[in-house]
């Protein structure tokens, strides 16, 4: 292959991180409604009946079909199924940096501000309730953290004997931050923490 070439393939466009292409991809929406003349953010009680996290706090979205043309299609086609509004009421307002978990693991964030006059006609397989947060409070709180320490486990087939010093190699733990909301008996922790406490952070 010559230089030409080589620069040629190399300016072409590229996946926002090595992985991207194969990862999990899920889009959320961060909706803003108006509530008594202020504005709040919206957030999901994932149904008790769901087979992952029920009970859990989240924004509404999900995971990237095939058939959806972009992140902001997906999160939009969520929190239609999901909450019932309709996708003309859903305004954009911002796209957030994706949060990248791993390089198998990655969430497209989007702002929006929900204009529907119904917040009640959600999705009882999907959805427990919903509740809203006085974005005021949440740029006044302060959440806390806890560490979680990730430690690496080979399978039982690792090539030891290819890397230097085979099974006495020293693999790298290292902790990841867990932020907490707490906010009148809910607890919001775990990926939706981890992309509020951006959000708040871009606002202030």
């Amino acid at each position: 292959m010559g230089l030409d070439k080589l620069k040629e393939q190399l300016n072409q466009d590229q996946p926002l991180f090595i992985g991207e292409e194969t990862a999990f991809r899920s889009a959320v929406l961060i909706p803003l409604v108006l509530v008594e003349e202020e504005w709040h953010i919206l957030f999901e009680v994932r149904s008790l009946k769901m087979r992952k996290q029920p009970g859990d706090i989240s924004f509404p979205g999900g995971k990237i079909d095939p058939t959806d043309a972009s992140p902001l299609e997906a999160a939009i086609r969520e929190t239609h199924e999901e909450l019932g509004i309709e996708p003309e009421a859903i305004e954009m307002i911002a796209s957030l940096s994706p949060f990248v978990t791993s390089s198998s693991f990655v969430v497209y964030p989007f702002v929006a501000v929900l204009h529907s006059n119904s917040l009640q006609s959600y999705n009882k397989d999907e959805v427990e309730e919903v509740f809203t947060i006085p974005l005021n409070w949440l740029l006044n709180c302060d959440p806390y953290c806890h560490l979680v320490s990730i430690e690496p486990r080979p399978s039982t087939d690792f090539p030891f004997h290819k890397i230097m010093n085979g099974a006495e190699y020293q693999w790298r733990a290292r902790s990841i931050e867990e932020w907490f909301f707490d906010y009148e008996g809910y607890t919001i922790w775990g990926l939706t923490a981890r992309i509020l406490k951006y959000f708040i952070e871009r606002l202030k």
